[in-house]
């Protein structure tokens, strides 16, 4: 066998080897499982971060074997690019699943839930308290939060109740401005199916009426004949006198305990005191407290009284209430008011 031959057999079977141990080396780079803990690895992509910037760290903590062979891999699978946010990444992922989650922007993501008939103050801290919520000015204080989604004055029931989602590294102003755009969007849509005839001047109207409706409510069915009997209130002049106007009035004056005095005490929200509506919602009202105010159910009924299991009786009589009152509740409890308590025909 001659030199050249007996060369070009020995570099042969170094291409061999050496090709062997590159197939090794990227088998074992991105099929093994990354060394990350039994409850996986929770990780930080910052924008601005690229694919390299990402290996090389993981790589100098031990958790990718090698970042040269992962970042071979990305290019020829063209997916170098990557999202930030927060990633979780499960025990017994391997490198190609980490480049494909990186890529996707399979973030973690969280929930937030604004319940109905809270206030926007109760929103505003619980958004402000969530987890990953990233703190912005516009969320110290009701009005801050006003201000910087463009609401003048009270920004009471402007913005939706409902569950948001969202990523690590979102600000309290982007989940307000998410509800505040999503009530605007429902309170159009259900404006556009309401009933004829109603007291309202603008769908502003309605959500007053709306947010009075949402707290009034202690069974959902009931919603659309409460705010039959209110619409009919108005409709004859008389004065809502709803408790949660009231109590809406007296801020953090009030402790529980809503007395007689409360209900003289000349606040705008008084409805025992002042005609009409209140000026802002007292509020954050669902789609279905929307929904009945615009589309209050027919009837005579203009009185209701709680019946103690969540429901009401309504009549459309001041006498044929006043006996639901003694039936229901003044035998349970001497200081009880229903609402409405009467109207100024009574007095």
């Amino acid at each position: 066998m001659g030199k050249w031959l007996r060369g070009f057999l020995l570099l042969f079977v170094l291409g061999v080897v050496a090709g062997g141990y590159a197939f090794w080396s990227a088998q074992n780079a991105l099929v093994k499982p990354l060394t990350i803990p039994v409850d996986g690895l929770r990780m930080d992509v910052e924008s601005g971060s690229n694919l390299s910037r990402i290996l090389a760290r993981l790589e100098s903590q031990g958790v990718v074997r090698s970042a040269r062979w992962v970042r071979v891999y990305a290019r020829v699978k063209d997916q170098s690019s990557i999202h930030p946010g927060e990633y979780m990444i499960p025990a017994g992922s391997n490198a190609m699943d980490l480049v494909a989650r990186l890529n996707s922007g399979d973030v973690t993501r969280y929930r937030v839930t604004i319940v109905e008939g809270w206030t926007f103050q109760q929103a505003l801290s619980q958004i402000r308290n969530s987890k990953k919520i990233r703190s912005t000015d516009a969320g110290v204080s009701v009005q801050a939060a006003a201000r910087a989604l463009g609401i003048e004055g009270n920004p009471e029931g402007r913005i939706f109740p409902d569950t948001y989602i969202y990523r690590s590294g979102a600000s309290d102003l982007d989940l307000l401005r998410q509800a505040f755009e999503r009530m605007d969007s429902v309170l159009a849509q259900e404006w556009q199916q309401r009933a004829e005839n109603l007291p309202y001047d603008d769908p502003y109207d309605a959500l007053i009426m709306a947010s009075i409706v949402e707290k009034e409510t202690g069974v959902p069915w009931e919603r659309d004949e409460i705010a039959g009997v209110f619409v009919r209130r108005l409709g004859r002049g008389m004065r809502l006198q709803t408790d949660p106007t009231v109590i809406y009035g007296l801020g953090a004056n009030y402790d529980g305990n809503l007395r007689r005095a409360d209900l003289r005490n000349a606040t705008p929200y008084n409805t025992y005191v002042i005609g009409g509506m209140p000026p802002t919602p007292i509020a954050l009202p669902g789609r279905e407290a929307i929904h009945a105010a615009l589309n209050p159910k027919d009837g005579n009924s203009l009185y209701f009284v709680a019946k103690g299991d969540g429901s009401h009786h309504f009549s459309s009589t001041l006498n044929e209430h006043n006996r639901a009152v003694r039936e229901y509740q003044l035998k349970r409890r001497s200081d009880y008011r229903s609402s409405p308590v009467t109207d100024e025909d009574s007095e």
